[in-house]
């Protein structure tokens, strides 16, 4: 297939270079780029904007917004013959053969794109056929506030929107959720005065950040438990009256991603436990009873790199656990040889990858993983992969329509997925407004070799019945019930706790 790039030759990123090196590199795939010299694209006043994040967040010169020279596009030169297809990123081929037009929130070009983020709108990306959708995804960022990074992110993601289309692994709907109207119109690029005020504001807020990272540990998150009395939140789709405990921490260290247990009779609560010293994250647990913890968490798992999301289950009267250690780009299995602790390694099931929240399900005789994955840069949280095995211990095979979905709203996963009446319900992040901001509910109504499909049912926020500003896992084991979120932890108070703590007691600092 003889496949033409459009882009702007007077505005040519790292994002278009990796986006050509990705397409031809698929099968089949004879690419030419034709950059000829278009009109908008982002303003001076917004690449001034650029500059000073990228100084005052400290962020990487080698993104994929940098501008480079159009001679990096020289081995894709500009075919004779017609192309088989045309994707148009700037929105100015005609409708003369086959071309995808490259559209957010209806609107062509990176200037669109931008100002979509400088609003604080989630960027829904189409690719269009006259007029007619050939595939969509809501794309997202961790970086919201900053527009660079977001524009980054997004672009990165982009990407693999436009290759996932050309390689038909991409799908063309996206799940309805609650969101501005698609006839909504989208915002204009802000003016140069605008612009500059929001630029002296970032420094004002930069600042501000820094002073409260100086008085307060942030992030800092924390878990809620309850007992469900036969009614959990997929029963009431709402915070419980009677409300959640909180499970304590120290002040140096949160937990989240909290994973109950039932296992001889005992519930035991995995958690990430994050040491804000160190920046970096163990796996510990604790047993719970109906009156709450045993105690504090104590560490199960410990190793060079961050650990999170501990994925616990029990299989072949044997305690197994999944947890996310995406710094170290696998996805591993381990064993307890003394529950709950004694983890040892059995086997690698992924390698080479970002995978975000690694969950397991069995599902009519076969085994599905499912994880976000950070390829390309991009957000961790918006791009969904599935892979399938006949054991849990593998072989894990992707599937052939990877990814599955591209939403920043409904694609990462926020815990284990339960079969209610023969369906499957999943809990996934709703990360539009930030990362983990809003848990949704999800039933599954297609998972095969050929497709996945979900409508997701009921968004959760923090609220009066659950305070603070996330709310991004949900599990349950032996009729106790586990959620997390934000919190604010003061550093003061954190000394205060340490000054009172009795001396010779071998609590970890």
């Amino acid at each position: 297939m003889r496949l033409s790039l459009r882009l702007n030759g007077n505005a040519v990123r790292a994002f278009h270079v990796a986006l050509a090196e990705r397409l031809s590199l698929l099968p089949g795939v004879e690419l030419c780029v034709d950059a000829r010299p278009a009109a908008g694209g982002v303003p001076r006043a917004a690449e001034a904007l650029f500059q000073l994040e990228t100084l005052i967040h400290r962020l990487p010169a080698n993104g994929t917004a940098r501008r480079v020279p159009i001679s990096t596009l020289a081995g894709h030169a500009r075919a004779s013959a017609p192309a088989d297809l045309t994707i148009d990123l700037v929105g100015d081929v005609g409708q003369g053969g086959k071309v995808w037009r490259l559209a957010y929130d209806g609107v062509c070009g990176e200037e669109a794109l931008l100002a979509l983020i400088l609003a604080g709108r989630t960027p829904r990306a189409r690719l269009e056929q006259n007029g007619a959708t050939v595939v969509e995804g809501r794309l997202g960022t961790e970086y919201h506030g900053i527009a660079l990074a977001s524009f980054q992110d997004v672009l990165a993601r982009t990407a693999s929107l436009i290759v996932a289309a050309v390689a038909g692994a991409a799908r063309s709907h996206l799940p309805v959720l609650p969101e501005p109207p698609s006839g909504a119109a989208p915002p204009p690029m802000p003016s140069a005065t605008k612009l500059g005020v929001r630029a002296a504001k970032a420094t004002a807020r930069r600042i501000v950040q820094q002073i409260y990272h100086l008085c307060y540990n942030a992030p800092h998150w924390r878990v809620g438990w309850r007992e469900t009395a036969g009614k959990d939140l997929y029963d009431l789709r709402a915070h419980p009256q009677s409300g959640w405990h909180d499970l304590a921490d120290d002040g140096s260290r949160f937990y989240a991603d909290p994973f109950p247990v039932l296992y001889r009779g005992q519930v035991t609560l995995f958690v990430e436990d994050y040491i804000h010293r160190t920046g970096k994250a163990i796996l510990s647990a604790v047993a719970f009873g109906p009156n709450g913890p045993a105690g504090a968490p104590k560490p199960v798992l410990e190793l060079p790199y961050h650990l999170s999301y501990p994925f616990v289950f029990e299989r072949d009267g044997e305690m197994w656990m999944v947890p996310e250690s995406g710094a170290n780009r696998t996805v591993d299995l381990y064993r307890a040889t003394a529950f709950p602790g004694g983890w040892i390694r059995e086997a690698t099931l992924l390698s080479d990858i970002v995978a975000s929240d690694a969950t397991l399900v069995e599902h009519r005789g076969r085994w599905w993983m499912f994880a976000t994955v950070r390829d390309g840069g991009g957000a961790f949280s918006d791009q969904l992969h599935l892979w399938s095995a006949p054991d849990f211990r593998g072989p894990w095979r992707p599937h052939p329509k990877n990814p599955l979905l591209i939403d920043i709203a409904s694609a990462r996963p926020a815990g284990r997925m339960v079969s209610r009446g023969g369906q499957l319900l999943r809990p996934v992040q709703d990360c539009r407004r930030s990362y983990g901001a809003a848990l949704g509910i999800a039933r599954v109504t297609r998972l095969d070799d050929t497709g996945f499909e979900q409508v997701v049912e009921t968004i959760l926020n923090p609220g009066a019945g659950w305070a603070g500003r996330k709310l991004h896992t949900l599990n349950e084991a032996g009729g106790l019930e586990f959620i997390d979120g934000s919190a604010i932890a003061p550093r003061w108070k954190q000394a205060q706790r340490r000054k009172s703590m009795p001396t010779g007691r071998g609590d970890k600092q």
